[in-house]
C-alpha cells in the first residue's frame, strides 16, 4: 500500500535515519542532489535533522511516500520569504528509492508538492535538475516548462560538473 503524507518538524527528526537512507541511496545512484559520493549515513541524517527548524517555522514543507510503511520517496517545497517573492516556491530534492522506482511515486510526490504549495499561497513553482537526468522527463510530462540550461551548474556525485535545466510551473 502506498500513501503520501506531510511531515511535521518532529517527524523529520524522528524519521531522520530513514530519510538519510533514502538520500544515501539517491547519491549512490548518481542523483545530483547537492552531495558528493560516498555520502556517509550520519552526514545525511544530520542534514535531514537540520531541516526540522525550517519545517517548524513554515518555510519548508516535506512530504514522504510510504510503501508498506517504508519511506520510499520524498519531496520538499521551500517558500520564498522576500516581500517580492511570496507568490513563488521552489521544489527541492524529489527522491525515490531505487527499489521503488517505476511505480508512479515520483509523479505522486510532485503532484502533492504542487497542491501543497498552492494551498500555502504559491502561484509559481520553480525547480532545477541535472540536464539529461530521468527527472527531466518526469517534469516535462507533468506540465513543467523549461526556462533554460546553465552549463557546469553543479557537480554530480562523482564530482564532475554537469549542466542544470531550470523549470517553472504555474499552479
Amino acid at each position: 500500500m502506498t500513501g503520501v503524507e506531510e511531515l511535521l518538524s518532529a517527524d523529520v527528526l524522528a524519521f531522520a535515519d530513514d530519510l538519510a537512507d533514502l538520500l544515501v541511496d539517491a547519491v549512490d545512484g548518481g542523483a545530483s542532489v547537492g552531495f558528493l559520493a560516498p555520502l556517509p549515513h550520519g552526514r545525511a541524517a544530520a542534514w535531514w535533522k537540520s531541516r526540522a527548524a525550517a519545517v517548524a517555522n513554515g518555510v519548508l514543507s516535506v512530504w514522504v511516500a510510504r510503501v508498506d510503511g517504508r519511506i520510499a520517496g520524498t519531496v520538499q517545497v521551500a517558500s520564498v520569504t522576500t516581500p517580492n517573492g511570496t507568490h513563488r516556491a521552489e521544489v527541492l530534492k524529489l527522491l525515490v528509492h531505487r527499489d521503488f522506482r517505476g511505480r508512479g511515486l515520483g509523479r505522486d510526490l510532485l503532484a502533492t508538492a504542487e497542491k501543497g504549495a498552492a494551498a500555502h499561497g504559491a502561484s509559481l513553482l520553480v525547480l532545477d535538475t541535472q540536464t539529461g537526468s530521468p527527472a527531466e522527463g518526469l517534469y516535462r510530462s507533468a506540465g513543467w516548462t523549461e526556462a533554460g540550461v546553465i552549463p557546469d551548474y553543479a557537480a554530480d556525485p562523482s564530482g564532475v560538473l554537469r549542466p542544470t535545466t531550470l523549470f517553472y510551473k504555474r499552479v
